[in-house]
């Protein structure tokens, strides 16, 4: 069976609230959205990565060391409306939407989340998630969580903690303790910005206006999942960071540098 093609595309601005022009600070030497694309080239299944960009200063820099980057309207209110605008001139039956932010991202990672469109039929959407382990990223709203059906399928996403941990009367949680429910044995899950998408859920989406529980919890997958579209979940073992914030960037560079 012949593979897919799959395109890696990566939503790049400089117009970050908190870290300004953050896909270009320089880690190791590179900046950022380098690294990024040098790891996704790495996937065993991406026919090729594209960054997709308002800013004649991040498509210079993409360019300055081979990149493919694509220039998209300065109007799009999110990530995913600029791939679909690159998505609708593109060759390809699955996009990968990679953050711009992630610098560490393993290639794997990248590969997990498509290897379900390669052997399950008619799959429109999926992403990653990773066990949560302590009770801070347990209940911190900018770590969104997911809850998962038994053949792997978002049920919710939300930043509150869910599942919900109820107790028997009289027992307190432990917050040190590991978070596995001591009846169930479920551990919650953070969900990991990466999607997988046909070409066409993508540009469905996209068409789509916003709705209630997207504009409550601030979260775009939810606008998927009310109206009627499976997103697939693939549970991995390792959660990139995220650069979001100058220590954020400084826990990086120390990473990098193997400090």
């Amino acid at each position: 069976m012949a593979l897919p093609r799959i395109v890696g595309m990566i939503p790049a601005r400089l117009a970050a609230t908190r870290l300004p022009g953050k896909v270009l600070l320089d880690l190791a030497g590179k900046p950022m959205v380098q690294h990024v694309v040098e790891r996704a080239s790495q996937s065993r299944y991406l026919s090729e990565v594209l960054v997709a960009t308002d800013s004649d200063d991040v498509r210079a820099v993409v360019e300055s060391y081979g990149g493919c980057a694509v220039m998209t309207s300065p109007d799009h209110a999110s990530g995913t409306d600029r791939l679909a605008e690159v998505a609708r001139e593109t060759d390809c039956d699955l996009i990968v939407n990679l953050q711009g932010d992630e610098p560490l991202l393993r290639p794997d990672i990248i590969d997990a989340a498509i290897t379900p469109f390669l052997h399950e039929e008619n799959l429109r959407l999926g992403t990653i998630a990773a066990p949560i382990t302590t009770a801070e990223e347990h209940h911190e709203p900018s770590a969104v969580k997911v809850v998962v059906d038994r053949q792997g399928f978002a049920l919710y996403f939300s930043r509150c903690p869910i599942p919900y941990f109820r107790l028997d009367p009289g027992v307190a949680w432990d917050d040190t303790a590991a978070r596995v429910h001591p009846k169930s044995g479920l551990h919650p899950l953070k969900h990991i910005g990466l999607y997988v998408y046909t070409k066409e859920t993508l540009l469905w989406m996209a068409s789509l206006p916003r709705t209630p529980l997207e504009v409550t919890e601030g979260l775009e997958q939810l606008r998927a999942l009310e109206n009627g579209c499976p997103i697939r979940v693939v549970e991995v073992d390792y959660s990139p960071i995220g650069v979001d914030t100058p220590e954020d960037l400084e826990r990086v560079r120390r990473l990098m540098a193997g400090q």
